[in-house]
């Protein structure tokens, strides 16, 4: 494909999303809640479609085609388990979210955590791991546009053109208008995602697969079984089943929706979509193992498969895959920011007022991008591996944000230990790859968060903090939210 068609596809969609970002821009107030949170009025449609565009990211299209690609329909198993868990979660946190949100005039995830432990400590804690974590995941995004961009330009766009692309446009969304600009541009790029998507899966089955699908369902028999050892479907898995509750990008979304019907379109729209986009990813992933066997590297099977299709089809799916890293890039950019201005900034300047706030937001945004960047240029590991490991370690969160709501005898000192616990025992078996016993680090993490936070909780004062907190959700939810 030659970079003329590229660079003009990329001047039209961008042309698109622009526009709704200015018109957002002219419908944007002031203040942290109306920057970070579009004033919580965001609509059903629109949250179900923010929600997807920035859980669906390009490791869906480029990291799950990939792994398919590799080892097969187990990767089904893996994408379900993790859809199940996140609307069975979204069920039961996203009222109590919704809530929290707007009785305490919440903005960050790490912000709850503190007035529930009563802790700033507890919040910054959160607000770090947040950053570490999240700098790799985003820069997963930027790899996948960099390797699509090289592949399908035959080397005429290099990669590292493509990583300074996907993070130039997220920057004007995320910095121009803030969520309002973000959500818009959203669901304009989640429904480019799923035609895109749809229309390929319709095309490579019927017109590249060599005679026919019968024979192409026998040449990739050794894919249609499960090969994923026990350990690593559960070590792949587990940092996913928790995204809904450990990932701050996803979890600041539940502050947002207008009113409790929003809450529930956005749970219903996102299962839909979710369900959808995940088999025909795997489906791609399936076909382009017939269609072009024997890469080297499986996350090139979506673009070597682009090779084979019409350009006007490879153009609309190269948008979609730059949309649903931008998307997911702007989501994490935006919720970093505003992490970095009310959970650390405010910790270290209790005194510190809103606009000081918005300001310091507003400079972090270009900071993370950049941050990013430099991480992605390295280009380290397998993306969906890469992903996994990030979200991996966020589940020391877990034991604590579960205690916020449930467990009235949770205390900030175990709330901190389980977390630093947690992303220790993350980063050290990583680095060293030890799966002790056996198992992958990300259960570890889980294991030893939990145990450290039931422990530490237990030898430590109960907190009168926690009885208000949870009366209070509590209370209101059962008026807001009685079958949830």
């Amino acid at each position: 494909m030659s970079v003329s068609l590229l660079v003009a596809a990329i001047v039209v969609w961008f042309g698109a999303g622009a526009a709704l970002s200015f018109y957002a821009r002219t419908k944007t107030g002031s203040g942290m809640s109306e920057f970070f949170l579009a004033n919580r009025g965001i609509g059903g449609v629109v949250s179900a479609l923010t929600y997807s565009a920035t859980t669906y990211s390009a490791f869906m299209m480029v990291g799950l085609v990939g792994i398919t690609y590799r080892s097969g329909v187990a990767s089904l198993g893996f994408e379900l388990a993790y859809l199940a868990a996140t609307v069975v979660l979204l069920t039961v946190f996203a009222p109590r979210y919704w809530v929290a949100g707007r009785r305490f005039n919440l903005v960050t995830p790490p912000e709850l955590l503190s007035l529930r432990y009563g802790s700033r400590t507890v919040g910054c804690i959160a607000a770090v791991l947040s950053l570490v974590m999240l700098v790799p995941y985003a820069s997963v995004q930027l790899m996948g546009v960099g390797y699509l961009v090289e592949t399908l330009s035959g080397g005429g766009i290099p990669f590292a053109a493509g990583i300074l692309l996907a993070a130039g446009i997220s920057l004007i969304y995320s910095r121009w208008a803030g969520l309002r600009s973000v959500a818009w541009t959203d669901a304009l790029q989640a429904g480019i995602m799923m035609i895109a998507c749809v229309v390929l899966a319709w095309y490579v089955p019927s017109r590249l697969l060599p005679s026919g699908v019968g024979d192409a369902v026998r040449t990739v028999a050794p894919l249609l079984e499960v090969s994923w050892p026990w350990p690593m479907f559960l070590g792949m898995t587990l940092p996913w089943a928790f995204f809904a509750v450990t990932n701050p990008q996803v979890v600041q979304r539940l502050y947002s929706p207008r009113d409790v019907t929003s809450i529930k379109r956005m749970i219903a729209g996102f299962a839909g979509f979710g369900l959808v986009y995940t088999v025909l990813c795997v489906v791609l992933g399936l076909a382009a193992a017939v269609v072009v066997p024997g890469l080297a590297n499986p996350d090139g099977a979506m673009a070597a498969l682009l090779a084979r299709v019409p350009c006007a089809l490879s153009l609309v799916v190269f948008l979609s895959i730059v949309a649903a890293a931008v998307s997911t890039l702007t989501a994490v950019m935006l919720t970093l920011s505003s992490i970095v201005a009310r959970d650390i900034a405010r910790t270290l300047n209790p005194g510190i007022g809103e606009e000081t706030e918005l300001a310091a937001g507003k400079t972090a945004i270009p900071v993370i991008a950049a941050v990013c960047c430099v991480f992605a240029s390295l280009r380290p590991g397998l993306i969906v591996v890469l992903s996994s490991l990030a979200s991996g370690g966020l589940l020391a969160q877990v034991p604590a944000v579960f205690g916020a709501f449930f467990w009235r005898r949770g205390t900030s000192q175990g709330a901190i230990l389980s977390m630093i616990a947690g992303a220790l025992t993350m980063i050290v078996l990583s680095a060293w790859k030890v799966n002790f016993l056996g198992q992958w680090p990300s259960v570890w993490t889980l294991a030893v968060s939990t145990a450290s936070y039931v422990l530490a909780s237990l030898l430590s004062p109960r907190e009168k903090c926690a009885d208000a907190f949870v009366d209070a959700v509590e209370g209101e939810r059962r008026k807001r939210f009685p079958d949830a």
